[in-house]
């Protein structure tokens, strides 16, 4: 039998409420928020474990919620709550009235396993934004890249903004987090070349090999990549620019230089 919850006040409302306004409550609870079907469906995939879910049966439909506890660990609660409660702790009324709650996971860059004998992995060095950190994401899992690793990350990758804007491709690629550092010994142990979108000392991206193992990383718009980064790079490359600007958005230059390296390897 499922539990309900009909106040605003209850208690589980103000941990979701935490949870998705804190990261130092996703830090010390070791748990973060999903929301919307998709996005649960995605992490169940994935093999997250699922807490609680709250779903308003106001909202979803009865054979999604029924699609999405089969799906579910037997472990997991489930939750009916109010349509004022769902408005309360959800950012957007539209979407399929249903909210997770479930356990984080270590994204240390030392737990990362790389089973491709030729990995493409893309890099991005101290981004900040959720959107545009979400738009990577999904990039990432457009062009099915083996792993999305973040440098001196500024935002909590658990961000409920990140799990939002990359519509759950969050849960669908290898993700690890180190200092630059950290990532830069990774890729050279492992015998990936590294590829910086920097403007010293570079070529066009399409007159590189991507068929080999490859790291194409890039910076922030406002900062580019740090100097660690330009000292360890194995070539610098550019996207030629024809318009009056000479920057363009960063998910949108990673999708360009990944999709260069998708099409060298056939797509495969």
């Amino acid at each position: 039998m499922d539990r309900s919850i009909s106040s605003i006040q209850n208690p589980a409302v103000k941990q979701i409420l935490a949870l998705k306004e804190k990261a130092r409550e996703r830090r010390k609870q070791g748990l973060f928020v999903i929301e919307g079907q998709r996005e649960i469906e995605l992490a169940i995939k994935a093999d997250y474990q699922l807490e609680t879910v709250y779903y308003s049966p106001d909202i979803i439909a009865e054979e999604d919620l029924y699609s999405i506890k089969d799906q579910s660990d037997t472990n997991t609660a489930f939750v009916e709550i109010t349509y004022d409660v769902y408005e309360k702790i959800a950012y957007r009324a539209t979407t399929e009235g249903i909210v997770a709650i479930a356990h984080t996971r270590d994204h240390s860059i030392d737990r990362l396993k790389i089973t491709s004998e030729n990995p493409l992995i893309l890099v991005a060095e101290a981004p900040e934004k959720p959107g545009n950190i979400g738009a990577l994401l999904r990039t990432a899992d457009a062009a099915n890249v083996d792993a999305v690793l973040i440098a001196n990350p500024r935002t909590d990758i658990y961000n409920p903004n990140i799990v939002r804007s990359s519509v759950g491709c969050i849960f669908t690629r290898s993700i690890a987090l180190g200092t630059t550092a950290e990532i830069i010994t990774f890729l050279k142990q492992n015998t990936i070349r590294i590829y910086c979108a920097a403007l010293q000392a570079a070529v066009p991206y399409h007159s590189c090999d991507f068929k080999p193992g490859s790291a194409i990383v890039v910076g922030t718009e406002a900062d580019g990549l740090s100097k660690e980064w330009l000292k360890h790079s194995d070539q610098n490359i550019v996207i030629p620019m024809q318009g009056e600007i000479d920057s363009m958005n960063v998910s949108v230059a990673a999708g360009i230089l990944i999709f260069e390296a998708k099409r060298q390897r056939n797509f495969n």
